[in-house]
C-alpha cells in the first residue's frame, strides 16, 4: 500500500512546473579605485530560494488534494488542486481538478473549473472541449452552442470536419433533440454556406436531425450533402437510414450513387441489400447482391449474404456454389480470428442443403466444421433434426437439452429450439405442453405466448389460440404478427370475416410491407367476395415475396375467375418452392386440378 502511495507521490511531484535556478551574475572586474561591493550574487540566491519554495509548496498542496481525494472528500480535492492550477497555470492540473469534479458527478463544480482553466489559457482546445462536453451533460443546451461554435472557430479550418463529425455524437444525450438541433444548426449558419465546411455542416445537421426523428429534415440535409461531394459516402450512409416507403427519395439517392460510382465501398452495396431483406423485398435483395458479386468477385461478405438468400428462396444449386465460394474466400483472405462466424453460418447452411436431400452424412460432416462456440445452439439443433429424420427423435431432443444454459437467454433459446423441432415433426400435443411449462414460468414472454398460440392452431383448439394472441395484444400492443396471425384463421375459416379484415389492416400499419400479411388481406377479401381486389394483391405479394402458401392462394383466386392455366402455372411454381407445403396440397386436391 505505501509503495503503491509512493508511486502515486512521485506522478505528482513530475505534474508539477519545474523552473531552472538562474545563475549567479558575473562579478566586474576588480576595480583599484572602488571597493569591492558586498556578496553581489545574493539577489539570485534570494530567488532561487523563493522558487523552490513555491514548488515545495505546491508538492503538498497538489499531495494534500489528492489524498483528500482518496478519502472521498472530492469536494475539498478539486477545490484544493484547483488552486494549485490556478497559482502554476499547470493544464494537466487543471484537467486533474475537472475530471477529479467529473469522477464525483459533480457537474456544476466541473463546469467552474474548467471555466477557470479557459479564462486562464483562452487559446486551450482542451479547455474548450471540457467545456462544451460538460454543458451538454448537465443538458444546458442553450448555453453549449455557443462554446461549439466558438471551438470550431478556433479549430483550424483543415480539422473542422473531425470537430463537425463529432457533435452528434456529443449532443446524444440531450433530453430534447430536435431543440438541439435547431439551436445547433442556428448558431452554426455561417458553417453550412461556407464552401470548406458546408459538406461536414449538412452531414452534421443530417444526423442531429435523424436522431431528433425528423426523417423529413434529414433526408433535406442529406441532399444538401451529397450536393456538395457527389462522391461522399456519408451522406449515402444515412439516407440508407433513411429508406421506407414514405422516403422514396432515400433510396432514389442510394440507387443514383451505386450507378455513378462503381468504384463504391462494397459494404454500401451490400447494407442496401440488408435494407432491403429487411423490408422483405427479396428479388431486389437478390438483384442487388448478384451486381455485387460479379462487380467485387473478391468481396467475400457478398457471397455469404447472396448464398444465404439462395438458400432461403430454395436454390440449392446456387447457394451451394455461393457458399462455398464465400468459404474459399474467407480461408484464403482473412485472419484467423474474423473467420468463425461467417463461416459458421455457411456451414450451417450447406448442412441444411444437405439435410433436405437426405445427404445426412454429408450435413453432418459440414456441421462437424463449425468452431465458432456462438453458432453451438444452431449446430446442435441441427443435429438434432438430423438425428429425427432418421428416427431418432428422442435423441435429437436429448441433444438439445444437454446444452449448457448460463444465461436466461440461452435457456430461452434452447426451449424454442426443442419447440421447433417437435412442430417441424408434428408433435404438436407434446410442444404445446412444453410451452405451457415454459410460460408458467415466463407469463409475460409474448414470443413464448404466440408460439403457444400457433401450436394450439395445430392443435385445432381453437379458442385457446385466440386467447393467448389476445394476450400478446394485450402485453405487446405493437406485435404485429399477432393481429396477423388472427384476422388469417378467421378468414381462412370464413368466420368473422369483417372482424378478421380490421385484423389484418392493423398488422399492416406496423409492417406495411410484408408480403404475408399483404397475403392475408388478400384472402380476407377472396373470401368476402372481392375477388378482383383479392387478386391484385396476392399478384403484389407474390411477386414481393415467391412463396408455397401465396402461390396456393393466388391460384384459388386465379381458378375462381375462370383463369384457370394461370392457376396451374403458379401452383406448379409454388411446388418448385416447396412441393411438400400443406396449404398448397389442400388446395390443389380440393379444387381438383391436375398439374
Amino acid at each position: 500500500m505505501m509503495k503503491t502511495f509512493l508511486l502515486a507521490f512521485s506522478g505528482l511531484c513530475l505534474m508539477l512546473p519545474t523552473t531552472s535556478a538562474q545563475p549567479a551574475p558575473v562579478a566586474p572586474a576588480a576595480n583599484p579605485d572602488k571597493p569591492a561591493t558586498a556578496r553581489p550574487a545574493q539577489p539570485a540566491r534570494n530567488a532561487r530560494n523563493t522558487t523552490w519554495g513555491l514548488e515545495a509548496q505546491l508538492v503538498y498542496q497538489v499531495l494534500i488534494g489528492e489524498l483528500s481525494a482518496r478519502n472521498g472528500e472530492t469536494g475539498p480535492a478539486v477545490s484544493i488542486i484547483l488552486d494549485a492550477a490556478k497559482k502554476s497555470n499547470d493544464t494537466r492540473l487543471y484537467q486533474r481538478a475537472v475530471d477529479l469534479a467529473l469522477e464525483s458527478r459533480s457537474g456544476e463544480a466541473a463546469l467552474q473549473a474548467a471555466s477557470a482553466w479557459k479564462q486562464a489559457q483562452p487559446a486551450s482546445m482542451e479547455a474548450s472541449r471540457y467545456i462544451l462536453q460538460i454543458l451538454v451533460t448537465l443538458n444546458r443546451i442553450s448555453d453549449s452552442v455557443e462554446p461549439l461554435r466558438s471551438l470550431i472557430e478556433s479549430t483550424p479550418v483543415a480539422e473542422r470536419g473531425l470537430v463537425f463529425e463529432a457533435v452528434p455524437r456529443l449532443y446524444a444525450r440531450a433530453s430534447d433533440k430536435k431543440l438541439a438541433a435547431n439551436l445547433i444548426e442556428q448558431a452554426l449558419a455561417p458553417f453550412f454556406i461556407a464552401p470548406e465546411t458546408a459538406f461536414p455542416a449538412w452531414v452534421m445537421a443530417a444526423r442531429l436531425r435523424l436522431a431528433a426523428g425528423d426523417s423529413t429534415a434529414a433526408m433535406d440535409a442529406v441532399r444538401r450533402a451529397h450536393g456538395a461531394d457527389r462522391k461522399a459516402e456519408g451522406p449515402v450512409l444515412i439516407a440508407l437510414d433513411l429508406i421506407t416507403p414514405q422516403l422514396p427519395q432515400a433510396e432514389a439517392l442510394v440507387r443514383q450513387y451505386l450507378s455513378d460510382f462503381k468504384d463504391a465501398k462494397p459494404e454500401i452495396r451490400l447494407n442496401y441489400a440488408r435494407k432491403l431483406l429487411g423490408a422483405n423485398r427479396y428479388p431486389d435483395a437478390m438483384n442487388q447482391l448478384e451486381i455485387s458479386t460479379r462487380d467485387m468477385p473478391d468481396f467475400a461478405p457478398g457471397w455469404l449474404l447472396l448464398g444465404s438468400l439462395q438458400a432461403q428462396e430454395n436454390q440449392p444449386l446456387p447457394a451451394e456454389v455461393s457458399l462455398k465460394r464465400y468459404i474459399a474466400l474467407v480461408e484464403k483472405q482473412a485472419p484467423a480470428e474474423e473467420q468463425s462466424a461467417g463461416l459458421a453460418q455457411a456451414f450451417l447452411a450447406l448442412a441444411k442443403i444437405a439435410e433436405k436431400r437426405s445427404d445426412f452424412a454429408a450435413a453432418e460432416a459440414w456441421l462437424k466444421r463449425i468452431e465458432n462456440p456462438e453458432a453451438l445452439m444452431q449446430s446442435q439443433t441441427r443435429r438434432a433434426a438430423l438425428l429425427a429424420r432418421q428416427g431418432k427423435l428422442k435423441e435429437g431432443i436429448a441433444l438439445i437439452r444437454e446444452l449448457p444454459e448460463p444465461t436466461r437467454e440461452e435457456s430461452h433459446g434452447k426451449l424454442l429450439a426443442e419447440v421447433s423441432l417437435l412442430r417441424e415433426f408434428k408433435q404438436y400435443a407434446m410442444a404445446y405442453e412444453r410451452m405451457a411449462q415454459a410460460i408458467t414460468d415466463s407469463p409475460r414472454d409474448v414470443e413464448l405466448i404466440y408460439e403457444q398460440a400457433m401450436i394450439a392452431e395445430k392443435l385445432d383448439k381453437l379458442p385457446d389460440m385466440e386467447r393467448l394472441l389476445r394476450r400478446v395484444m394485450e402485453i405487446k400492443p405493437d406485435y404485429h404478427a399477432a393481429y396477423n396471425a388472427l384476422g388469417y384463421s378467421l378468414a381462412d375459416r370464413n368466420v368473422r370475416l369483417p372482424e378478421a379484415k380490421q385484423l389484418i389492416q392493423k398488422a399492416l400499419e406496423f409492417a406495411p410491407t410484408d408480403p404475408y400479411i399483404k397475403d392475408s388481406l388478400g384472402w380476407v377479401e377472396f373470401r368476402l367476395g372481392n375477388r378482383t381486389e383479392a387478386l391484385r394483391i396476392l399478384e403484389a405479394a407474390f411477386k414481393a415475396r415467391p412463396d408455397p402458401e401465396i402461390a396456393a392462394h393466388l391460384g384459388e383466386v386465379l381458378w375462381s375467375l375462370g383463369m384457370r392455366e394461370r392457376a396451374l402455372a403458379i401452383w406448379k411454381e409454388g411446388q418448385l418452392l416447396n412441393i411438400d407445403n400443406e396449404t398448397l396440397q389442400e388446395t390443389i386436391k380440393r379444387l381438383g386440378a391436375k398439374l
